[in-house]
């Protein structure tokens, strides 16, 4: 039997020190601050953090564009998210979980924490262009059982060329759009990518924390 799954999580009341909120909140260095603060944030096994809203698993939410569009997706039949199945995204990331670089034990965890989304994006997508990365907002949904176990962290990537790729089956239908063409297409983004897209300008504008790729 396979080693259950460990992810990278924060205590609600973390949360709520910095600030409890709905949606999205732009005060990102505030927050980042204060989750990555020595001893905020561990590991702990996924099964018991899906079931524990005392704690907040951290998502890396990517958002890449170039030229004005957005890349977006639908997640196919191979999602590890099945109540995502069938809807359409503008972000890419997924849990942090410890690797041979990142120990389970360790009293800051934010430069791992920005190799890490680097490789989980890597696992979906090929990035053959220079980019900058911006974490842009944190992204914080109360309103289903999902959103409340969950603590999204926006990054925008504003990418030199189009030049992306998949790598994962579970991407399918993968395009550069714009906000206009995102917003016909609305009522089948997934929860995350909806609101991100209601604040799509401010997320563009907005980069309190940056570091350059490739």
């Amino acid at each position: 039997m396979g080693q259950e799954e460990q992810v990278l999580v924060i205590e609600r009341k973390v949360l709520e020190k910095a600030g409890m909120f709905q949606g999205l909140a732009f005060d990102a260095e505030h927050y980042l601050n204060e989750i990555f603060a020595p001893g905020a944030a561990r590991f702990m096994k996924r099964s018991q953090a899906e079931k524990d809203p005392s704690y907040k698993q951290l998502i890396p939410y990517v958002i890449m564009s170039c030229d004005g569009k957005y890349l977006s997706y639908v997640r196919g039949r191979r999602a590890g998210e099945s109540r995502l199945l069938g809807l359409r995204s503008i972000g890419i990331g997924g849990h942090i979980n410890p690797s041979d670089d990142m120990p389970l034990f360790n009293d800051s965890f934010y430069e791992t924490y920005l190799a890490a989304v680097s490789r989980e994006v890597a696992e979906e997508v090929a990035v053959e262009t220079e980019y900058t990365n911006r974490v842009a907002a944190l992204l914080n949904d109360e309103s289903n059982e999902v959103g409340s176990v969950h603590l999204g962290i926006v990054h925008h990537w504003i990418l030199k060329s189009p030049k992306v790729s998949r790598r994962e089956q579970m991407i399918t239908q993968m395009a550069f759009m714009t906000a206009a063409e995102l917003q016909e297409v609305r009522d089948t983004l997934e929860t995350w990518s909806g609101l991100c897209l209601s604040h799509i300008s401010e997320l563009a504008q907005n980069s309190p924390q940056k570091t350059d790729g490739r």
